[in-house]
């Protein structure tokens, strides 16, 4: 039997893995969610390089790991991806389920601008 944290490493592998084929060039949007915060980077993988990234850590007003804190970080993304002339990015969720703070928070980037 495998264990939880072997099976979200698989996950996570299978969505990259996913991701690299069909991103064609994009840079990617990838998502770590922890029980008190969430955090969003902008990697352009060509390069091996964070172009963007964005906290709970660093936002005083998103404290915390709610969907409203997740909504405010990816606004925040959004807008410092644009300042970065990033408009079209590949989300990689990582091995989170598409529901909850991780939804919440595309919605929010791409109601912000960002295309994905």
């Amino acid at each position: 039997m495998k264990s939880a944290r072997k099976l979200m490493q698989r996950r996570a592998q299978r969505v990259r893995r996913r991701l690299k084929k069909n991103s064609n060039g994009r840079p990617r949007l990838s998502v770590f969610r922890s029980d008190k915060n969430i955090s969003v980077q902008i990697i352009d993988d060509a390069q091996g390089v964070t172009l963007v990234s964005a906290s709970t850590l660093e936002d005083k007003k998103a404290k915390g790991s709610d969907v409203e804190a997740a909504k405010r970080i990816g606004k925040l993304i959004a807008e410092r991806a644009s300042k970065a002339k990033v408009t079209d990015v590949v989300f990689d969720r990582g091995p989170y389920l598409y529901h909850g703070r991780v939804k919440a928070l595309a919605d929010a980037a791409r109601e912000a601008g960002l295309k994905f």
